[in-house]
C-alpha cells in the first residue's frame, strides 16, 4: 500500500522535532517517571486553547511526558498543542474529509492513529506531518487502538460499522484478524492482562473479552440491565474499567480475572445517555470525573462513589476530560463549543 500525500499545515515557519527546540521540549524530570502524588479536585478554568472551527472530539497526552495535548475535531483536523510552556498550537495534521472520532499515540509518541467518519484510518509521523498509510475496510471506524507494547506498534485494532473489531498490520497495510461476534457497531477495543487479553463493546450492549489474535470470545458480558457503553477508561491500578454506561451512570468491572462486575462501584447524577463521554481518573486512582450533555464537569471519589464537586465546563457537550500525570490537580477538558481547557 502507498503511503498517500498528506495535506498539512505547520502553524511555525520551522519544523522542530517532538522534544527539541522552539517549545517542544519537555519539562525536566517528565520522562520516564511517573511519581504517584496525592490528587486534587481543580477548581477554577486557567486557560483555553481554539482554534478548532467545530467541536472537539478527543483529546490525548503525548505518552510519558504529557507536554503535548492531540485533539481531534468535528472540523476534520488534528492539532498538537504546547501544555506546559505557550501553550500554543504546534501542528495542524489536514488529511481527513470528515470528522475526526478518535485518535491515539503509538507508545513512544512519534506516530500517532486517527480514524474519522470519511472511513479511514491515518497513521501520521508526529515530527513532520505526514501521512504515513491509510487503511480502510470501507466501513466507519468508532475508535482506533494500538498496541500497547513499543514492540507491537505497528499493531493496531480499528472498532468498526458493521460489527467486527478489525486488527491490521502497518508494516503491510493488511488485516490480520478480525473478531467478529457482536450484533452491532463496535465501539471501543481495550487491551487488558498486559495486552493478553481485549476487552471489546458494541451498540448491542454486550461486552466481550477474548485472546488477543484469537477470534473467540472467552467471555461473554451480557445481562437485561445492560445498557450500551460506549466508552471506556482503565482505572491507573489496571484493576479495573470504568465504562459510560446510557442509563446516566458510570459502571465498573475487574480488568481482569474474571471480568466481574462490581455493583458497589456505581457513578451517578451526570447526563450522559446519547454521548460517548470520556471517563478520566486522577493518577492516583482516588477521583473519577467525567463530562456530561449539559457541559458540565463532574467529580466523584472512588472508594466511597459520592460526587464532590461539579461546575460548568463547557457551553454544549463536555466529550472527554484529562488528568495531568505529572501536575495532579490540572484537568484538562474539551466540548463540543470547539474548546479544549484547563483546570487548576
Amino acid at each position: 500500500m502507498k503511503p498517500s500525500v498528506s495535506r498539512r499545515s505547520f502553524t511555525e515557519k520551522t519544523k522542530p522535532t517532538i522534544r527539541g527546540a522552539l517549545g517542544f521540549r519537555s519539562p525536566a524530570g517528565w520522562i520516564g517517571k511517573r511519581l504517584i502524588i496525592s490528587a486534587s479536585c481543580p477548581k477554577k478554568w486557567i486557560h483555553t486553547w481554539s482554534g478548532h472551527t467545530m467541536g472537539v472530539n478527543v483529546i490525548r497526552w503525548f505518552p510519558d511526558s504529557a507536554h503535548l495535548i492531540l485533539s481531534g475535531s468535528m472540523d476534520s483536523k488534528i492539532k498538537i498543542w504546547d501544555f506546559h510552556n505557550k501553550r500554543d498550537c504546534k501542528r495542524t495534521y489536514m488529511g481527513h474529509d470528515q470528522a475526526v472520532r478518535d485518535i491515539n499515540f503509538t507508545a513512544a509518541g512519534k506516530k500517532f492513529y486517527s480514524c474519522s467518519y470519511d472511513k479511514n484510518v491515518q497513521l501520521w509521523d508526529t515530527e513532520t506531518g505526514q501521512i504515513i498509510s491509510t487503511f480502510s475496510n470501507r466501513k466507519i471506524p468508532f475508535c482506533v487502538t494500538p498496541h500497547p507494547h513499543a514492540s507491537e506498534e505497528h499493531i493496531f485494532i480499528a472498532g468498526c460499522q458493521n460489527k467486527k473489531a478489525v486488527q491490521w498490520d502497518a508494516r503491510t497495510g493488511e488485516i490480520v484478524q478480525e473478531y467478529d461476534e457482536h450484533l452491532a457497531a463496535v465501539n471501543t477495543v481495550t487491551f487488558c492482562e498486559d495486552a493478553k487479553r481485549i476487552v471489546t463493546t458494541s451498540d448491542d450492549k454486550k461486552i466481550f473479552v477474548w485472546d488477543y489474535g484469537i477470534p473467540i470470545v472467552v467471555k461473554y458480558i451480557a445481562e437485561p440491565h445492560m445498557n450500551s457503553i460506549p466508552s471506556i477508561t482503565v482505572h491507573p491500578s489496571e484493576k479495573y474499567f470504568a465504562g459510560q454506561s446510557m442509563d446516566n451512570s458510570i459502571v465498573v468491572y475487574e480488568a481482569g480475572g474474571k471480568f466481574k462486575f462490581q455493583p458497589r462501584k456505581k457513578f451517578r447524577g451526570h447526563l450522559n445517555s446519547g454521548y460517548a463521554i470520556k471517563v478520566g481518573f486522577s493518577p492516583d486512582g482516588r477521583w473519577v470525573c467525567s463530562g456530561d450533555a449539559g457541559g458540565r464537569l463532574w467529580f466523584w471519589d472512588w472508594a466511597k462513589c459520592k460526587n464532590h464537586r461539579t461546575f460548568k465546563a463547557h457551553d454544549g457537550v463536555c466529550i472527554s476530560s484529562l488528568w495531568h500525570p505529572h501536575q495532579p490537580s490540572r484537568v484538562v477538558t474539551c466540548g463540543w463549543d470547539g474548546l479544549i481547557k484547563l483546570w487548576d
